[in-house]
């Protein structure tokens, strides 16, 4: 496993607003962190394109690199780790264009002010 790749992933119920079942994800981990960890960070997808009102939303359009069905919406405010028993089959990778907005919807969602550290 890799950032990038797309698998199907089994989230649990958490009992709140979070996706829970079968569904698509992103893989936000390098392999070599994914061969010793136990849990492996991931984006959960939705196929609901009104999901992109919320902030740190990406559209990931469905393609034959990553192996999606239809149009789906990477939820970033929603990363997670999850179980690496969880995680099943892989459908492919998303572009490295996609990458770059997933990242920069995390940066969006940690941005905050700063104070200065002038003395």
């Amino acid at each position: 496993m890799k950032a990038g790749d797309v698998y199907w992933v089994d989230f649990p119920s958490r009992g709140g607003r979070e996706q829970a079942g079968r569904r698509p994800a992103i893989i936000l981990q390098g392999a070599t962190a994914s061969a010793v960890l136990p849990t492996v960070l991931c984006v959960p997808l939705t196929s609901q394109i009104d999901a992109m009102r919320f902030p740190g939303t990406v559209l990931v359009e469905a393609d034959t690199n990553n192996g999606l069905r239809r149009a789906s919406v990477a939820l970033v405010f929603q990363l997670t780790a999850i179980d690496r028993r969880q995680v099943s089959l892989r459908l492919g990778s998303v572009s490295a264009l996609v990458m770059t907005d997933i990242w920069r919807g995390l940066d969006e969602l940690g941005e905050r002010s700063i104070p200065s550290a002038k003395p």
